[in-house]
């Protein structure tokens, strides 16, 4: 793999992996404000796994999982597998009140935690760099 290609697909995942975490805190705290408070580290990986609640950040999950897939491929990432990938991150980040149903829950958590907010700034600062 082209060492600008790596580079490239590595930034992705790393911005990713910050927004990532800004949402599992944003819905931890927004889970034990209206549901039930979260006491060991097992019982929230249990609920980060199998709860509705935080289901939808399964689809940025997997997207993560994706990139250091291709990052492990045999066959060495091309520049064009890197554009694809950063193409599809850019529409799956795009909040939207009428979108689907990951865009509708990011948009109402960008709407309520100012840390997601800042988060999502970082990442559009991301994929600025990344052309």
């Amino acid at each position: 793999m082209p060492d600008r290609t790596r580079e490239r697909l590595t930034d992705l995942r790393n911005g990713l992996l910050k927004l990532h975490k800004a949402l599992l805190d944003s819905e931890r705290a927004s889970y034990e404000r209206d549901v039930a408070r979260i006491t060991s580290t097992g019982q929230y990986l249990n609920l980060v796994l199998h709860d509705p609640w935080f289901g939808w950040l399964h689809e940025l999950s997997k997207f993560i999982v994706l990139i250091d897939e291709t990052l492990d491929f045999e066959d060495p990432a091309t520049a064009a597998d890197a554009d694809r990938l950063v193409s599809q991150a850019r529409d799956l980040l795009a909040p939207s009140e009428n979108g689907s149903a990951f865009a509708r829950s990011y948009f109402e958590a960008i709407q309520r935690d100012p840390n997601v907010v800042l988060a999502h700034r970082d990442m559009m600062r991301v994929f600025t760099a990344l052309g």
